[in-house]
């Protein structure tokens, strides 16, 4: 199926993702990778929950760390531009049959709650605490240095249905890949802020969470990451990289929480804010797609995920496979 049209005019404005959340089975476990080794910044916590932010951002949280009887994923959030755009989406869930649901989350104005026809969890709001700047408090600097959340990767039994309702709601492709046999997207990569991605699609069993992603300064922050994980006990949750992908140009690393959520840490991909901007084609057999130089994704990349909360998950319908390490 051809790539829609982007509208540029969309029911409501999404300005850029915002946050996750994640159910973690062990908040002190989780708080060692995400703070004491990532690098993430506490914004408030107590003996359940966990709000973090990274070093650039002024909102009060871009992951929130939930204790739960398993791991999955509670929601994805995105911050809407002003109040008549919450009225909006509000309105275009309900007359596509979405359930919706005004709820209350610290340190948020009024959130919307709902899902995408997938069933992925979605939160609108449009304010979040803000607090002051600590891009330049050198002395927080440690571990990976992250400096912002990146985007969201979610597995999706139909990447063409995933694109065409983000894009009904103002997500533009950047770069996809096609199956060249039936001419269906088996990947496609879609943002807001002007970057590569906000949120990307990856066929297969879903919706599952593949991954979120941090931006850090530079490659040699995460070669020091790695340096970090392989003498302080974390050698096997190091699942992929460090490597570049031919899709994004970004320089990457995956690894995976105690709980198996997969993180990418991330950094030099390019700017993609012109409306007019035509999206880039690869073909599925083409092994610089996912990997421009660097080993081959492992088979646990393309098969394992986290599941959201209360969402059935099914089959993809496209039945095609990229190259996959031995």
């Amino acid at each position: 199926m051809p790539i829609p049209t982007p509208n540029l005019y969309p029911p409501f404005n999404i300005v850029r993702l915002s946050h996750v959340e994640l159910a973690v089975t062990d908040i002190k476990a989780s708080r060692a990778f995400y703070v004491d080794t990532l690098g993430l910044q506490v914004t408030d916590e107590d003996e359940n929950t966990i709000y973090l932010r990274a070093l650039e951002e002024r909102g009060h949280h871009c992951l929130v760390l939930r204790k739960g009887p398993e791991p999955v994923a509670n929601a994805l959030g995105f911050k809407l531009f002003d109040e008549p755009d919450l009225e909006n989406a509000e309105r275009f869930f309900k007359e596509r049959g979405r359930a919706v649901e005004w709820v209350e989350r610290p340190f948020q104005s009024p959130t919307l709650r709902t899902s995408c026809p997938q069933g992925i969890p979605l939160e609108f709001y449009t304010r979040m605490d803000r607090l002051p700047p600590i891009h330049q408090q050198y002395k927080l600097y440690h571990g990976v240095k992250p400096l912002r959340i990146d985007h969201f990767n979610c597995f999706s039994p139909d990447v063409d249905e995933a694109v065409a309702f983000y894009n009904d709601i103002g997500f533009r492709v950047t770069e996809y890949t096609e199956d060249e046999v039936t001419k269906r997207l088996w990947a496609a990569w879609t943002h807001r802020k002007g970057g590569v991605h906000d949120i990307a699609f990856t066929n297969g069993t879903g919706p599952r969470l593949h991954h979120i992603a941090f931006w850090v300064p530079t490659p040699l922050n995460i070669i020091d990451l790695l340096d970090l994980m392989s003498t302080t006990g974390y050698v096997d949750n190091i699942e992929r990289g460090p490597g570049r992908h031919g899709i994004s140009n970004a320089f990457f690393l995956y690894v995976r929480d105690p709980d198996g959520h997969r993180v990418e840490i991330y950094c030099s991909d390019y700017q993609t804010v012109d409306p007019d901007l035509e999206p880039i084609k690869w073909d599925l057999k083409d092994p610089q797609r996912q990997t421009l130089w660097g080993a081959p994704a492992p088979r646990s990349w393309f098969e394992e995920g986290t599941l959201f909360v209360d969402t059935p998950v099914s089959p993809a319908r496209l039945d095609a496979q990229p190259i996959v390490a031995p």
